[in-house]
């Protein structure tokens, strides 16, 4: 019997050093990879929101055009502000051209609605969808960081 209280009382409770850090580097390679998966979602599910808004912002001026006949760049006659608007939890700012902007686009009345990240809130770093763009004929354009098309890719 003192034999075995003598044995409890040499075994030291708790982790070696050598256990903790196996649990320190499992902790760190697993949040590796999980942060930057976790980031891209994040960007995924706020180019939605921009594309919503953009998408918005297009039946906006058809819906101006079927009464006035003519499409419009005031912020007022579409329900905002002012252009740009910071639409998508203020990750995305939204601009209306009309007649559309781009050279060589629809001839006028032509609308053309873009938009872009805000800098510096983290949705700029998102190379893959840099803009969104609806323009008056319902084609949808998206453009990567190098202004390159990645239509198929992010709408």
């Amino acid at each position: 019997m003192a034999q075995r209280a003598a044995s409890r009382t040499s075994r030291s409770a708790g982790f070696t050093l050598i256990e903790l850090m196996v649990v320190v580097i499992i902790a760190t390679i697993l949040l590796s990879i999980a942060i930057p998966a976790y980031t891209s979602q994040i960007r995924k599910s706020r180019r939605t929101e921009a594309r919503t808004a953009v998408l918005d912002l297009a039946s906006r001026e058809e819906r101006f055009f079927s009464t006035s006949a003519a499409y419009t760049n005031s912020a007022a006659n579409l329900g905002y502000a002012a252009f740009p608007a910071q639409v998508g939890s203020n990750y995305y700012q939204v601009n209306v051209c009309s007649p559309a902007c781009n050279a060589g686009g629809p001839a006028a009345p032509s609308f053309s609605v873009t938009a872009t990240p805000v800098a510096g809130n983290g949705q700029d770093k998102d190379t893959q969808c840099a803009s969104f763009t609806v323009d008056s004929t319902g084609r949808q354009s998206a453009l990567n960081s190098s202004s390159t098309d990645s239509t198929a890719t992010c709408w």
